[in-house]
Formats: C-alpha cells, structure tokens, sequence
C-alpha cells in the first residue's frame, strides 16, 4: 500500500540535507514499532516541488511525497497518527492523504527514482558504494531485493533481474550527507524483470540499501 501526501507551504527555508527530518517525522508517526533495527519492508520518497534557492529549499505551494509499507498495519499506524499530529517541520504540515493500493505491473518493466538508490557491499572490513557505471550493480540490486523478500516470508523469484538503466532518463550521481556520513547515490531508471507480485514488491519496498532513511523508492 501507499500513501500520498499533500502538505500546506513551508514557513521557512528547508534544508537540502533535510532527509534526516524526513526520517524523524515517519519514525514519529510510526510509534512504538519493532521495525528498528531490522531490514526496512518500506520506502518514501523525497519531497516533491521544490523551488531551489542557493540557501534552501522554498515550497511556497505545499510540498507532496509518498510513503509505502508492505505491511498495512503500519500504515494503518501512520494515517491514524497523522490525523491526530500532522505537523511535519519547517512548518510543514500534512493536508491531504490519499490512498493507493498497488497496482497491476505485469506489463511494466520500467521504473524511475522518487529517491535515489543507494547501493553498498561491505565485507565487514571495507565497504564499496556502486553506481549504474559498475557491472556488478545489477547483480547486488537483484540480490537485496531477494534477500528482502526472504525476510518477507515470500517465496524466491527466479526470474528476477534488476539493472539500471541509464539510457532510459537522466542519470546522475550524487554524494549525499546523511548525519555526517557520505553516501554516493543514483538517481537512474532501473528495469525490473520478474512476476507481477515480485515487482510490486519492489515498487513498494524500493531497491538497495537503506530504504528506511529515505533512498531507494521507486514508482
């Protein structure tokens, strides 16, 4: 399921590396919860309509974004919450929610980045970000996405081949500071292929690494 949201202007200049406050709002409407600590089943993407100025980030016309949960129960959790506690930051403030149940993608194979993938190894000594640029990119995208449907209790998807897919949009690599830690990212379509429920799996989970700090959402 996913949800998206409509919010009233900002008041003041929001951050670029505003993800950080992004992240402590969900957690906030979230609750209690045991989703801490473990593989996150669910992704959000940054905020939609910005006008950049050389300081920040101005939505004098509201902001939008969405958030998907593969389990409903969570976000059951966050709409009731919203409705008691809107409040957002920067003056932000949720206005309007509306619902969307996934969709048919039998026929879809296409994707696009709502926020960008994160992509990482680490062999627990050094660990290497990977861009659409590296061959093994493919390889690791299918495989988190198969590890996180183990989690899920979903059966193994042999068909399953994920890829960027840099001539089908605008590409680009993007270094991005998460509470002091440096992340190289992509922002670059990515071709899904595999069953129908696979890829909805994926459109509401999102792709690589960290999904549940705001990376890796897809539509």
């Amino acid at each position: 399921m996913r949800i998206h949201i409509k919010t009233t202007p900002n008041k003041g200049l929001i951050p670029f590396n505003y993800q950080p406050k992004m992240v402590g709002t969900i957690h906030k409407w979230l609750g209690i919860n045991n989703l801490h600590g473990k593989p996150a089943l669910y992704s959000f993407s940054w905020l939609l309509k910005a006008q950049p100025t050389e300081t920040g980030l101005d939505y004098p016309n509201g902001a939008q974004f969405f958030i998907s949960f593969y389990d409903d129960k969570h976000m059951k959790q966050v709409i009731r919450t919203i409705l008691h506690d809107a409040e957002m930051f920067s003056g932000l403030k949720v206005l309007d929610i509306t619902i969307q149940e996934e969709p048919d993608l039998s026929k879809q194979s296409l994707f696009h980045c709502a926020s960008p993938i994160l992509l990482k190894y680490s062999d627990g000594e050094t660990s290497k970000h990977y861009t659409f640029k590296d061959e093994e990119s493919g390889k690791l995208l299918t495989e988190k996405l198969l590890f996180k449907m183990e989690m899920a209790g979903l059966p193994e998807d042999e068909s399953l081949n994920i890829r960027f897919a840099p001539s089908q949009g605008n590409t680009k690599i993007k270094l991005i500071d998460y509470n002091g830690i440096k992340n190289k990212v992509n922002q670059c379509p990515v071709i899904i292929e595999g069953k129908p429920e696979t890829k909805a799996f994926a459109w509401t989970v999102g792709l690589g690494n960290s999904t549940g700090i705001g990376f890796g959402a897809i539509y």
